[in-house]
């Protein structure tokens, strides 16, 4: 296979939709000799919120360590070759298609969904490539995830809250109870979970494998010293070490939470101090993407992925604390039919009262003009619903140069704005 005809054949597989399980991903693990066995040191990634900041935090810092250091994350925005990185180098078309040749006929024979084939090459790759470390990223959920094949040494739950629950529960404890199956026997867990109903259902399923769960409130002292757009420092102090005034290329308090989970990680594994701050420094060098990414100025352009109602929130009022000079504000939003789109809608009041509906080209997007109807019926002024090229263009002239215009609510929609705007 070529990459085109890879590509051309892993891409028809969304018709497949998601299908939970194990049995599917577990097939393809043995038909392809178990490299989900072969992966190193293995960090999984569950939650809601932040998962990818963790992810891409942890995987720079091992990588600025020395160690070779595979990452594994979902979705893409421009590439399909971005899920899948060594040491910020993503898989190369060749290898894909390679891989891809590899696994055909078992992706057929067990009817895999286009994530089951995707982590299944990820492993592959790793394998091959023989990392010492693997950083992986949940797709949805946990407990039934493809990526849930892997017997991890530590695990990292940044966050919960309500996403996914026609498939994960309409209650925070049940969904962190999906969220937390990915803890295995002895594995050592980090989260920055404080609610209650989530805590606790993280701490039963860790004393039932013999884990350890390590809260960030109970481990390390954080002091945000300065939000900036693009930049954030901060300083970190647990029981025996003190990193004073580290700094990262993020827009938003809230990434000190889940980038501290990362330090924690790194300080226990022994990585050294030079090791974590050039890490973090190096976040979207290794294609971290896309979380309040100013892309433009006079007027500032701004792409987020935030795509659910606490996503939202937090990006919200990042923006509301950095916009005191602009003079107006526009919301370009695009959300998929599975969101939780009433509450979503409500979360950006406190930015705007203009919102501009956009219909995206994945087939899961929402029909702009109902997502139209559903931001009127919440309050909002909906000067222009069509397709994001048309949206950019009505930007262009309605927008003066002391405006701010956010782009958010999908992956997709993140993507397509990045491509539409020349920043491949």
């Amino acid at each position: 296979m070529t990459y085109q005809e890879a590509i051309d054949f892993l891409f028809p597989l969304h018709r497949f939709g998601m299908k939970p399980g194990l049995v599917r991903v577990g097939e393809l693990m043995e038909r392809a000799d178990g490299p989900h066995k072969r992966l190193g040191k293995v960090v999984h990634i569950a939650g809601t919120n932040g998962k990818g900041t963790v992810a891409s935090a942890l995987a720079a810092i091992w990588s600025r360590a020395g160690y070779r250091t595979g990452l594994y994350t979902s979705p893409h925005l421009l590439s399909y070759t971005e899920r899948i990185r060594i040491d910020g180098v993503p898989i190369s078309p060749q290898q894909v298609a390679e891989y891809c040749t590899d696994i055909r006929d078992a992706v057929t024979d067990v009817g895999a969904t286009f994530f089951e084939a995707t982590t299944a090459i990820a492993f592959m790759h790793f394998a091959a490539m023989r990392v010492d470390v693997s950083v992986i990223e949940v797709g949805m959920g946990g407990r039934l995830d493809a990526t849930n094949v892997v017997e991890a040494d530590n695990v990292v739950i940044p966050s919960i809250s309500m996403d996914h629950t026609g498939w994960l529960g309409n209650t925070i404890g049940k969904i962190a109870g999906e969220k937390a199956a990915v803890i295995k026997q002895g594995a050592t867990v980090y989260t920055a979970v404080e609610d209650d109903s989530a805590l606790s259902v993280i701490r039963d399923r860790a004393a039932a494998v013999g884990a350890t769960v390590v809260t960030l409130e109970g481990a390390a002292a954080i002091d945000v010293h300065s939000v900036e757009m693009g930049r954030l420092m901060f300083s970190i102090e647990t029981s025996g070490r003190s990193f004073a005034n580290l700094q990262a290329p993020l827009t938003g308090r809230f990434h000190a939470a889940n980038l501290s989970l990362a330090v924690l990680l790194a300080i226990d594994a022994g990585i050294e101090e030079n090791a974590i701050r050039q890490g973090l420094l190096s976040l979207t060098a290794a294609g971290y993407r896309a979380r309040l990414e100013r892309v433009s100025r006079k007027p500032d352009i701004v792409v987020d992925v935030s795509h659910n109602p606490d996503g939202i929130e937090k990006s919200v009022a990042t923006m509301h604390g950095l916009c005191g000079g602009y003079r107006d504000v526009y919301v370009l939003l695009g959300l998929v039919r599975d969101k939780e789109t009433d509450e979503i809608i409500r979360r950006l009041k406190p930015l705007t009262d203009t919102v501009i509906a956009v219909g995206m080209q994945t087939g899961r997007g929402m029909d702009a003009e109902e997502l139209a109807e559903r931001c009127r019926s919440e309050g909002f002024g909906v000067p222009f619903t069509g397709p994001l090229q048309e949206s950019l263009d009505y930007i262009g002239e309605a927008a003066g140069k002391d405006d701010l215009v956010l782009i958010t609510g999908s992956f997709y929609l993140a993507g397509e704005a990045l491509l539409l705007l020349n920043l491949e």
